[in-house]
């Protein structure tokens, strides 16, 4: 057997001091269930469903602490606008059909082929856009829909992830898909219509 020499005891010291930093820095519980807050710097940078059961986690920085906060204050009223520092990524294409999502007035929702119209795009790459959008809710691609229905959700075309989108649009009170959104008691009706903007 041959022996270890320095290098491999500095590396092992050095694992054993570094401690990563956690993959998310809030676990944040949601009346549609668990989100993993991620933050990098002064940046929110993803937001994601969690499988049940998960374990909440506090915030571990101001900024994921104003994200729990303003989502709660959503939660409480669907007419609440995120005012957060927000780190996207994604293409040219990806970043013109977040914008255009943020411009969906809560209570309304557009169709994949509508947005796909306004961009010279088509309903499959918008939808392939609301799918990979880094901050659902926050974005509001639950507002983007199908001619013929629901649509998807979180690049899902059913279960949980529908369930969010239908919870979501009732909570927000929209009212131009009522074909395919069913009635939920207790979910306030929106008082007002506005809008969140993506910063140019």
């Amino acid at each position: 057997m041959g022996s270890y020499g320095s290098p491999f005891i500095l590396l092992l010291g050095m694992m054993r001091t570094m401690t990563p930093r956690p993959i998310y820095q809030a676990k944040f519980v949601a009346p549609v269930g668990v989100l993993g807050i991620c933050c990098e710097a002064d940046a929110l940078t993803r937001i994601e469903f969690l499988a049940p059961g998960i374990v909440p986690q506090v915030p571990d920085s101001a900024l994921a602490r104003s994200v729990c906060e303003q989502l709660a204050a959503y939660f409480a009223d669907p007419d609440f606008c995120f005012n957060l520092p927000f780190m996207l990524g994604g293409t040219a294409h990806q970043n013109t059909v977040w914008r255009a999502m943020c411009a969906i007035p809560r209570g309304q929702t557009r169709q994949y082929g509508e947005l796909a119209k306004q961009f010279g795009s088509s309903p499959r790459a918008v939808g392939q856009a609301c799918g990979n959008n880094p901050l659902p809710i926050v974005i509001p691609c639950h507002r983007v829909v199908s001619k013929a229905g629901m649509g998807g959700f979180n690049h899902h075309n059913g279960g949980y992830a529908l369930d969010v989108k239908r919870w979501l649009l009732a909570h927000e009170a929209v009212t131009k898909t009522q074909s395919v959104i069913p009635a939920r008691a207790g979910i306030r009706p929106n008082k007002a219509l506005d809008s969140g903007v993506i910063p140019e």
